[in-house]
């Protein structure tokens, strides 16, 4: 029998504290949404659809919050089973290996062991969305007119956290009781990145299997 997810997904084991949005704020209620959506057994096709008259911005940026929130927590859980030793290179089995690059310390793409990947991006990502030049939160101040840019970037990085732990952990999270809950996320994920052509398709294909397994190819 499945654990429940508090005892699945412990909050201690969360890789950064979680992002949350500020009640009483536009992206707040638009994340409230979501998450009665989500809750209410809708089709995840539907779920991920822009909400009549809202801003394809804060919906975006609502939901690259929530996944960076839940893949974080996902990869925090199984990272007792990710270390130097067992996985030395960021990959997704033989055929995919991912290295890093950013704009400070690694200005060419650098092979890392996938919980120094892992690391790295999840202190990327956390800059990001703490940017409020990136991720605006104030009323009437607008989204940078690369901000969809920044979100694909964001999103295609946070694929390959998936891409890792269902090639090489996925035995832990069955042991676990956590797969219906990691399926469901990267459901939910995959399907709002096709909605919104978030990431190019040549990145899906590691996973492209699984997608052709519940109709999510194409």
């Amino acid at each position: 029998m499945a654990l429940c997810l508090k005892q699945v997904f412990n909050k201690d084991k969360t890789f950064r504290p979680r992002k949350k949005f500020e009640p009483g704020t536009q992206r707040f209620e638009l994340y409230k949404k979501a998450q009665a959506s989500l809750k209410s057994g809708l089709d995840l096709k539907a779920v991920v659809q822009l909400p009549p008259g809202e801003s394809i911005n804060d919906w975006i940026a609502v939901h690259v919050v929530d996944f960076f929130n839940r893949i974080n927590l996902i990869y925090g859980t199984m990272s007792e089973y990710c270390t130097e030793r067992s996985c030395p290179i960021m990959s997704g089995g033989l055929k995919y290996e991912y290295r890093w690059q950013d704009d400070s310390k690694y200005k060419k793409p650098t092979k890392l062991s996938a919980p120094q990947y892992m690391c790295m991006l999840m202190d990327w990502i956390e800059m990001l969305i703490n940017n409020e030049d990136v991720f605006p939160t104030r009323i009437g101040v607008p989204f940078p007119k690369q901000f969809q840019q920044v979100c694909t970037k964001i999103l295609t990085r946070l694929f390959r956290v998936f891409v890792h732990v269902y090639i090489h952990h996925f035995d832990s999270i069955i042991n676990m009781g956590a797969e219906a809950h990691v399926n469901t996320c990267y459901k939910h994920f995959y399907y709002f990145i096709r909605e919104f052509s978030l990431i190019d398709h040549r990145e899906l294909e590691p996973l492209v299997r699984m997608a052709l397994g519940w109709g999510g190819g194409g």
